[in-house]
């Protein structure tokens, strides 16, 4: 790499850096050694992970060869929409990745900057990812992959992966409502079925941009990227499809669930307004009868009679047998 910057500057931006043998292994390398890296061999790659926040590493990358301003500025800016274009010999990509950090939700899904000319590598995050700490375990192992090309799919592939245990999650979480229909409070299923449909529209509009950024690498992806990266990156795009179909499914399956809730609710509202109605109807002739023997005017009959309160009483019986004999015969009860 070319250029210098000044270490105060930038509080070294560098996350951590790696030298690629061609062979699946990998030897670390410090920032300042990064300033001035040339390969020693043709099959050397140079990786760095930079933190995009770092003051001044803008101006930095666009002393880097092969680097326009207007790319130097997209590398360090908020803008985190997966897209991918060709730029003269180099690969510019911003993708994104789940959100494992304490305290987020893994559809609040992580941008990662990425831009390679087939000798130099550089990934830049704002907050921590997985992705990227997975794959210098690999080449820390001795099993990353051997070029520039193969480290771009690798990386897709791990995403991809994060996103498949997310969609598995949703999927058991429907299965659990779909078989503990009875067992959960009509609140409880709603409360879930409403985080299911978050989650699946949060990881929607994350992963649709992201597939068209791995087509538009499949396109226009330069000469280094070799016939088995392209392999690769295909397979990544169908995976990415076939999660895509997942989420629709599962979207329109917790939408079934809510429909079925909804029709519930409705089925106990109901019910409940039928008592409600049942118990009015039979209690609104008592309550004008025993109101009407009530009223403190002259003439109301038996008021003086010991057994006047009894024989109310067994008029009122009388009438509510009559009322639910009606009922029962129009099928109300």
């Amino acid at each position: 790499m070319t250029g210098t910057i000044d270490a105060c500057d930038t509080q070294n931006p560098l996350l951590f850096g790696r030298v690629i043998d061609g062979a699946g292994g990998a030897r670390p390398i410090e920032w300042d050694e990064a300033q001035n890296w040339t390969p020693g061999s043709s099959e050397e790659i140079l990786w760095l992970h930079l933190d995009r926040a770092r003051p001044g590493l803008e101006a930095w990358l666009r002393r880097q060869k092969g680097m326009t301003e207007p790319t130097a500025e997209l590398l360090v800016s908020d803008m985190s929409r997966p897209r991918a274009f060709r730029e003269g010999d180099a690969l510019v990509a911003t993708l994104r990745d789940l959100n494992f950090n304490p305290g987020a939700t893994p559809e609040d899904m992580i941008a990662m900057q990425l831009w390679s000319d087939g000798s130099r590598v550089l990934t830049l995050r704002r907050a921590p990812q997985q992705s990227p700490n997975e794959l210098r375990d690999l080449f820390d192992r001795g099993a990353g992959p051997r070029d520039a090309g193969a480290m771009i799919t690798l990386i897709a592939e791990l995403m991809i992966d994060h996103l498949s245990g997310a969609v598995i999650d949703i999927n058991a979480a429907i299965d659990r409502l779909e078989d503990n229909a009875e067992d959960l409070a009509l609140a409880v299923r709603a409360r879930e079925i409403a985080d299911i449909r978050r989650e699946c529209l949060a990881l929607q509009r994350h992963i649709s941009p992201q597939h068209e950024a791995l087509q538009q690498i499949s396109r226009e992806a330069p000469e280094w990227f070799e016939p088995h990266d392209r392999r690769e990156i295909a397979e990544s795009i169908s995976r990415l499809r076939r999660h895509l179909d997942d989420i629709n499914i599962s979207k329109e399956s917790a939408l079934v669930l809510q429909d079925e809730l909804r029709a519930r609710a409705q089925a106990v509202s109901q019910n409940a307004t039928y008592k409600l109605g049942v118990m009015a109807g039979v209690f609104l002739p008592l309550t004008f009868f025993t109101g009407l023997l009530g009223s403190n005017v002259s003439g109301i009959p038996w008021n003086a009679e010991p057994w006047a309160f009894w024989g109310v009483l067994g008029a009122c019986l009388a009438i509510t047998v009559g009322i639910l004999a009606i009922f029962r015969s129009q099928r109300w009860l």
